[in-house]
């Protein structure tokens, strides 16, 4: 049996989706280890150095960022042209992976963060949706007719901020961006990366991913 990288992923993480939406258009072809987070097996926390999803197994080295993944994917195999985007692009994974990232958990994990305004920190995050919306204007993905990296990037974080409460989120004013995630969660290939895998214990035979 021939030997793929080994993906450990957790199926809900936002991470861990952007990194199989990745190897999903890349189709190339890995061993997909599904954990759960509060039970994270010793194999697991012996390949990564931090003890987070999504890590990949490569044969000469570990990767233990979403992006880092994303882009090793691609460069192995890009056939939707996903990394050809504008430096914009990058910009708007910088600022989702920072200040959008922070009100995000601030909002969602509210009682984590005591000391801080939850309704404070939901428009801050709303600020960066509305920017987002604003940039889908004419356009059915963020830069035109065809997805780049950076929708693959965002929509899982988009679609987690969505999920807090999706009556308040639909009722704002940033039709654009209702209609980009709607259509993400109707695609095919957000079916394809969410379906529901066992839990991986040691011993399993290989899930093959994209195989």
């Amino acid at each position: 049996m021939a030997h793929h990288p080994i993906l450990w992923t957790f199926r809900r993480c936002p991470y861990a989706i952007r990194a199989r939406l990745a190897l999903a258009s890349s189709g190339v072809t890995v061993e997909l280890r599904e954990i759960l987070l509060r039970d994270k097996p010793a194999a697991f926390l012996q390949t990564s150095p931090s003890g987070t999803v999504p890590s990949l197994r490569l044969t000469d080295k570990v990767l233990d960022e979403s992006l880092e993944i994303m882009l090793w994917a691609l460069k192995q195999s890009d056939p939707q042209r996903l990394l050809d985007m504008p430096q914009v692009g990058w910009d708007l994974i910088m600022i989702n992976d920072g200040p959008f990232k922070d009100a995000l958990d601030h909002t969602k994990y509210a009682t984590r963060f005591p000391d801080l305004d939850v309704q404070e920190e939901r428009k801050k995050a709303s600020g960066y949706l509305l920017d987002l919306n604003e940039q889908l204007v004419g356009r059915t993905w963020l830069f035109g007719d065809r997805p780049t990296l950076a929708d693959l990037a965002l929509l899982p974080f988009v679609r987690q901020f969505a999920h807090i409460d999706r009556a308040w989120f639909d009722a704002q004013e940033w039709p654009n961006l209702v209609a980009w995630l709607d259509r993400f969660l109707d695609s095919a290939i957000f079916s394809l990366v969410m379906h529901k895998r066992t839990t991986w214990s040691e011993g399993d035979a290989p899930v093959v991913f994209n195989g």
